[in-house]
């Protein structure tokens, strides 16, 4: 089982020296760093155990300025090393760490009591029982980086506590935050970072978030050793092709694309290292990355984390909150939440099951494949989940939804009808706006769909008061005959052409429907006795002016009775074979 260790402790504990003496390898590595003789960014190191068992070594720095780099490397530690001086005892930055650690839910670990060859017997024994008071699940070893005194025991230790960690879910996608970049000559840009889940080959097409770029992946490494494919737990090093220096930068996350939501929110369970209080700014370190965020309290222990810059996350996932120093942590709940809070919904999530969690991930209606990544379910957990809500063409939605839905789309309709007995339907679009699952859910709702409108089960568009207007609109248009009329009442001239009994033109104008018909006889006749006819012919056969002949040309054209060529018009061949009285 792939694992990774973390140190953690106050500067000058000698964390660095205790890596160097058990590794073989200094992970200063910056000149800065070798000068001032502290460590500033994060080192890493393999780490052999008693019986050739491998562990990944992440080194953080421990000044108080550096905390949130120390917080980018413990975030993807399976268990910590926690490095305290003999002769000082804790320091400040001990406490924090480990209360960083302890919200990050690293609760395995040794404790390793430093520089032992420089305090006499009875100040190690007292620095040794300090530190099992203050850490009395972890086991204590007193060690000197010098002489290499208690090395092979703490390496025991450490064996024996990595032996008690949970395995990371290898069957889950792959997710990985990014903590170093740099380029190799041959090679490209390479990103490095602890395998959170899943596992990455050569060639696998992951995604780079949040700026959401695919990328392929060209070689892997573990420990400076090329390998097949890397499982979760390791630190590992990916190259990159196609990809510059620039382009990536720690925080990133490199995932299975479309397996985990990216989002400016996160719903949390709160731990409170100090009172947090709704609308407070605090910087969020999730993965690798700080994102400065407000706080949105949800009743009492939860919150919704509103971020300044989106993350790739899941349910499940451990956040630090900090000001000027760590005030608390979280748990996510739900890794894209909508915006409304709702004390109910947490509930459900805090649970924890199937059912409650897919009960509170789905209201609306929301792609199958997006519950799989807010839940972090497997497949016979999510099928579980699923059978909590309704289910149809791959959508997921609640029967509150549905019931409110139905609801409002009836009262919606209701009120058509009442304003519009001519035209009681509704635009489809208009009924269920903006969402692809429109269609999917249609069925279910109380409307009949007559083309692109939706109406009330058994509605029937009717004259009713207007029927006296619908008369005196067709005596007019009878006396007219051919010459279009504009009408003042589109929507009884769209009722009235629906039952036949008119056809409007363009601009606003129509004409009585038989009208119509002798003006689509003499262009039939016309243009199949001479293969054409033009604008000015039909004026003059129709015996009307320039604007009406148009306006009768342009609707045939839009019935496809005809073709106009430049000044001219052909039938179109359903047009030729049409009976010369417009019957057909």
């Amino acid at each position: 089982m792939a694992l990774t260790v973390g140190t953690a402790g106050h500067v000058d504990h000698g964390k660095t020296t205790l890596v160097r003496a058990l590794t073989g390898k200094d992970t200063d590595r910056l000149p800065e760093e070798r000068a001032r003789g502290i460590s500033i960014d994060l080192g890493y190191a393999p780490l052999e155990l008693p019986g050739g068992r491998l562990l990944s070594l992440v080194d953080v720095p421990g000044h108080e300025r550096f905390v949130r780099t120390m917080v980018a490397g413990a975030t993807g530690i399976d268990l910590f090393l926690l490095v305290v001086d003999a002769a000082e005892g804790a320091r400040p930055q001990t406490h924090e760490h480990l209360a960083i650690l302890r919200l990050l839910g690293v609760e395995r670990g040794v404790v390793a009591v430093t520089k032992a060859d420089a305090v006499d017997s009875e100040t190690l024994e007292l620095a040794v029982e300090e530190a099992r008071e203050l850490v009395p699940e972890a086991e204590v070893v007193a060690v000197s980086g010098v002489t290499g005194a208690g090395l092979d025991e703490l390496r025991t230790a450490l064996g024996r506590a990595a032996d008690t960690v949970e395995q990371r879910r290898s069957e889950f996608p792959a997710r990985l935050y990014v903590d170093r970049v740099f380029t190799l000559r041959g090679i490209g840009t390479v990103v490095t970072g602890t395998l959170w889940s899943g596992s990455i080959a050569d060639g696998d097409h992951l995604r780079l978030e949040p700026e959401g770029r695919d990328v392929r992946v060209r070689s892997v490494q573990v420990h400076d050793t090329p390998v097949e494919r890397a499982d979760a737990g390791q630190r590992v090093a990916v190259s990159l092709p196609g990809v510059e220096r620039a382009e990536v930068r720690r925080g990133d996350a490199l995932v299975a694309a479309g397996a985990f939501p990216r989002s400016y929110r996160l719903e949390v369970a709160l731990t409170e290292l100090a009172p947090i209080a709704s609308g407070a700014r605090l910087s969020v370190h999730h993965g690798t990355s700080r994102i400065p965020a407000r706080v949105v309290r949800v009743g009492d222990g939860h919150a919704q984390l509103r971020l300044a810059a989106p993350v790739v996350s899941a349910r499940g996932d451990r956040v630090v909150l900090r000001a000027e120093t760590t005030v608390g942590g979280a748990i996510v709940l739900d890794p894209a939440p909508p915006r409304r809070v709702d004390p109910e919904r947490d509930r459900l999530l805090e649970e924890g099951n199937p059912a409650s969690l897919v009960r509170a991930l789905v209201h609306e209606p929301v792609s199958i494949e997006a519950v799989a990544a807010r839940a972090l379910l497997d497949p016979a957990e999510l099928e579980e989940g699923l059978d909590a809500v309704r289910v149809v063409d791959g959508w997921a939605f609640s029967d509150e939804w549905l019931e409110e839905t139905s609801a409002l789309v009836e009262t919606q309709l209701r009120e058509r009808a009442e304003r519009s007995l001519l035209d009681p339907g509704v635009p489809l679009a208009e009924l269920l706006p903006g969402g692809p699952w429109a269609t999917s859910v249609l069925g279910l709702l109380p409307v009949e769909r007559r083309g692109p409108k939706g109406y009330l089960p058994g509605a029937a568009a009717g004259l009713g008061e207007r029927a006296d207007a619908a008369a005196a609109l067709e005596a007019t248009l009878d006396r007219a005959g051919l010459i279009a009329t504009k009408v003042d009442d589109p929507e009884l001239a769209r009722f009235l052409e629906a039952e036949g009994r008119v056809v409007r033109l363009g601009d606003g104008f129509a004409v009585a429907a038989g009208a119509y018909e002798v003006a689509r006889d003499l262009v039939s006749t016309e243009a199949a006795a001479t293969g054409e006819i033009t604008l000015a012919r039909f004026r003059d056969l129709a015996g009307v002016g320039r604007r009406d002949a148009q306006l009768l040309l342009e609707r045939m054209d839009v019935d496809g009775l005809t073709r106009r060529i430049g000044d001219r018009r052909v039938l179109r061949r359903a047009g030729r074979g049409m009976p010369v009285d417009g019957s057909g």
